[in-house]
């Protein structure tokens, strides 16, 4: 069986190319080898449609050097992309549009909004969510003020804390509201009083109303003064079943009204941060487990509403009851709370598990195809024996050929033992069915072609640079681009050549039928 191929597809963050993890990236590519998994990145940017070439950026163990190099397309794509408002998103969303085919190990999940109520739909989710609202207007915000003492304010694409607003119930004034948060930059706001007006101001010069969630707020507190929470990562094995990879917690810097990294907080174990939150061991164990029990159902969950997917991170609150609370799901998950808090077992794991499953869903579709292949052979090879006049040649001959096969195919066909080419012919009426489709997303099927659609390019030597840390910058791809731009050239050369032979063979191919079927008459 060939070394299967995973690409991770991820973003730039600015026009130098830059790579958010391209660390995570790294380890990721050394832990692929020692699995026997090929791994590259590339972002679609990178990608060339004709022909189907991606321009990857690779990672060598031995030199400790990134390079450049011209690949087929992957086996299979770990999507790595998160929210940007940028033209590179845009493009993202092409790519994904017209490579909806290929076999991803993850597709995009759904704004916040609409995945709480997606959960909320379901009776034994409803108790772990906050109550959730889509932001209207000041109104709709008093209303829940009413109700709850504390409530958040969050953007429903928003990620690492920027412009969330945590409001809270002054009891010395109904027209004051006490505000904390953070601006659209990440920025601590002030602590203050605002009225209604003040606040309607903000939300509408931020330009909340359908973009903006009102959340009831969970009163997280330490002794400290600062708030915390729980990340808790659920990732597909190399079983493809899904699994608690780890839990951390989360405290957030003083004055923030989140516990976000980026935003200042800090890393620490679940248990100690449980220990000091509600003390009791028995209590405790029992929180981690409900935890850990909804984190794996919601992932089923979402899975079977939404498609492939194969690691998920889940935002916790623990209130003082111990009762636990989903904020939010997060389908593109940071690794480095792990790394931060001390546990570096599970960091290593949290980078591995993808992997792993990427293997074995790889294997599982190359199994499942053999065993689709295997039926159909042994239907075509019952269908013969029962046929009076079945064809004995070792090679087939226009006799043997299904009559809906292009000529092309036929061409091509005719060029290939009988018995290698049995599980690409049709199965007759009478013959096995196929197996049913299995639970997980297959392969692309392969579609018919001709002897000149046989890939060319994957009988191309392939161009290697490798390229210092500096040399991965903007200014190169010049060379880059002079250099497509003959290989294209060099291609549609190569390709014209053989539509000709093509054409030779094709006539010869009719010229020999039309002779068999002259001497027969």
């Amino acid at each position: 069986m060939a070394q299967p191929v995973l690409g991770i597809l991820a973003l730039y963050i600015n026009e130098q190319k830059q790579l958010e993890e391209r660390h995570i990236y790294q380890k990721m590519i050394v832990a692929g080898k020692k699995l026997g998994l090929d791994v590259f990145v590339f972002t679609p940017q990178d990608v060339r449609d004709q022909p189907k070439r991606i321009y990857a950026l690779t990672y060598q163990p031995s030199t400790k050097r990134w390079s450049r190099k011209w690949v087929p397309f992957p086996h299979m794509i770990f999507d790595r992309c998160r929210i940007q408002n940028t033209y590179r998103f845009e493009q993202l969303k092409r790519f994904r549009s017209k490579y909806r085919h290929l076999l991803f190990l993850n597709r995009p999940l759904r704004n916040k909004w609409t995945i709480y109520q997606v959960l909320s739909e379901v009776p034994a989710f409803e108790p772990y969510l906050p109550k959730t609202k889509l932001y209207s207007s000041i109104k709709e915000v008093q209303r829940m003020l009413k109700e709850h003492e504390l409530i958040y304010l969050k953007p429903i694409n928003g990620t690492g804390g920027r412009g969330i607003l945590r409001l809270e119930r002054l009891k010395s004034s109904k027209q004051l509201v006490y505000v904390q948060g953070r601006d659209q930059l990440r920025r601590i706001i002030t602590p203050q009083r605002m009225s209604w007006n003040q606040l309607r101001a903000k939300m509408s010069a931020w330009n909340a109303k359908g973009r903006y969630l009102t959340q009831q707020g969970i009163a997280l507190r330490l002794a400290s003064g600062r708030v915390h929470d729980y990340r808790m990562l659920v990732q597909k094995d190399g079983t493809g079943t899904w699994t608690v990879t780890g839990c951390a917690g989360r405290v957030g810097a003083a004055k923030s009204i989140t516990s976000n990294l980026h935003g200042g907080g800090a890393a620490v174990r679940m248990e100690a941060l449980l220990r000091q939150w509600i003390g009791d061991e028995q209590k405790m164990l029992q929180v981690k487990e409900d935890a850990e029990r909804l984190g794996v159902e919601v992932a089923k969950f979402l899975e079977q509403r939404y498609g492939a997917l194969c690691e998920l991170a889940l935002d916790l609150a623990i209130d003082r009851c111990g009762h636990v609370w989903l904020l939010e799901v997060n389908p593109k998950p940071a690794r480095e709370v792990f790394a931060k808090s001390g546990d570096k077992d599970t960091y290593a794991l949290a980078i591995q598990r993808p992997l792993e499953y990427a293997k074995w869903l790889y294997e599982h579709q190359n199994s499942t195809k053999q065993e689709s292949r295997a039926s159909e052979l042994r239907g075509y090879t019952s269908h013969e024996a029962d046929s009076p006049a079945a064809p004995s040649q070792e090679r087939l001959t226009l006799s043997a050929l299904p009559a809906d096969r292009e000529p092309a195919e036929m061409a091509s066909l005719l060029e290939e033992p009988s018995a290698s080419l049995s599980s690409r012919l049709k199965p007759s009426r009478g013959s096995a069915k196929r197996p049913s489709k299995p639970f997980f997303p297959t392969l692309p099927q392969q579609t018919k072609r001709s002897s000149k659609t046989v890939d060319i390019a994957e009988r191309r030597s392939q161009r290697s640079q490798v390229l210092d840390e500096e040399e991965l910058q903007e200014p190169l791809l010049s060379d880059f681009d002079e250099l497509r731009e003959l290989d294209m050239q060099r291609e549609e050369e190569r390709r014209q050549q053989e539509k000709e032979q093509e054409t030779e063979q094709l006539i010869e191919l009719i010229q020999s039928f039309e002779k068999r079927m002259k001497s027969g008459s």
